[in-house]
């Protein structure tokens, strides 16, 4: 094991130690807020410091098998207990070397998925349509809610724009690969000649703030503008003001929302909304300088990437930030897109593994 990860390791222990202690002090639930940031951080780190007990009594056992050794009786049983002893060792510590990796402090919370239809007109809004169909299928099989927080359709149907919440444990670190652009290619329901086209969409995942203390906004930042809702009719549309548009004035950043009646819950979700695109927009500028220095194998996500194609004459899927081509797009499209998903979150994973071994 590298010196520096048995040093970080060794004060995880110590600091194991230092929260037992404070969280076994009469009066630790006095500041129920502290007592809970104590009880995440013993969470958080328990399972390394158990991990990193058991290498130590690997080590351990291998130094005792070795003076055995000049045993001749017990040579034959030093050398396979010193063997197994070393198999466990690098078991572990390809474990602690994981659980090492810095976590993504987003990974467990919701998301706001915003689809844009981009180049290619009706059949870019059609293929918007069939994004969101693709992760709401994706979103069931894991027992997420849904929810459509604003939509503009398209003339022939699906979306020119949709932003919807997506409740679930981990959503986030499930998602968080898929914004950038997103190309398909087909023969449009439109196309007489039997010509396949090229259009695209982009996609953004954004964690969802906290309520509290995640994105202060003043409220002086802000510019509050009401109007009327504009929509296919029905009975309550068009008769109040209910649609909210709130425009982030030191940024620029402007949401709508006009989907539902009441125009405190529209200005309740566009809030919701612009608090996570402002999160979002300053993590990417943390992002960038560090990228500046370590250009991340997953790219940046940044909105104009093209990371994936959709070619449905060949049937295939590829992801291009990780040259992984897929040929079950029928049933990608329907939301099985955990293949995908998984393969991009292992290959990120490896990427910090490798840059913890230069570190």
């Amino acid at each position: 094991m590298k010196p520096s990860i048995e040093t970080k390791l060794e004060q995880l222990s110590r600091r194991m130690l230092e929260l037992e202690s404070l969280l076994s002090a009469e009066d630790v639930t006095r500041d129920m807020e502290q007592y809970r940031k104590l009880t995440k951080e013993r969470a958080d780190i328990q399972p390394i410091v158990e991990r990193f007990h058991q290498y130590q009594t690997a080590v351990s056992d291998i130094a005792t098998a070795e003076q055995m050794l000049g045993d001749v009786d017990m040579r034959d049983y030093a050398e396979e207990e010193m063997r197994l002893g070393k198999e466990r060792m690098l078991d572990i510590e390809r474990d602690l070397q994981t659980l090492l990796l810095p976590r993504d402090p987003n990974d467990e919370r919701n998301v706001f998925l915003e689809i844009r239809a981009g180049t290619g007109g009706d059949e870019s809004a059609l293929f918007a349509g069939d994004l969101f169909r693709m992760y709401a299928r994706y979103a069931e099989r894991n027992r997420w809610q849904v929810e459509i927080i604003s939509e503009s359709v398209g003339e022939v149907g699906g979306y020119k724009e949709l932003i919807a919440r997506i409740i679930g444990h981990g959503a986030f670190s499930r998602l968080k690969f898929e914004s950038g652009g997103h190309r398909v290619q087909r023969v449009p329901a439109t196309e007489t000649q039997g010509r396949i086209h090229t259009s695209a969409c982009t996609v953004a995942i954004l964690a969802e703030a906290d309520e509290v203390g995640d994105t202060v906004l003043n409220p002086a930042d802000l510019r509050i503008d009401t109007f009327r809702a504009s929509g296919a009719g029905g009975q309550h549309i068009n008769k109040t003001d209910s649609a909210i548009r709130i425009t982030h004035l030191p940024t620029g950043i402007v949401v709508e929302c006009q989907d539902g009646r009441s125009q405190h819950k529209n200005k309740e979700r566009a809030m919701s909304v612009l608090a996570a695109r402002i999160r979002d927009k300053q993590q990417r500028e943390l992002q960038a300088k560090e990228a500046a220095m370590r250009k991340s194998l997953i790219g940046s996500g940044d909105r104009s990437d093209r990371i994936r194609t959709y070619n449905f004459p060949q049937g295939r899927i590829t992801d291009h930030r990780i040259n992984l081509t897929l040929y079950k797009i029928e049933a990608m499209m329907d939301g099985d897109i955990g293949p995908l998903t998984e393969a991009l979150a292992a290959e990120h994973q490896a990427e910090m593994l490798a840059a913890l071994a230069d570190g």
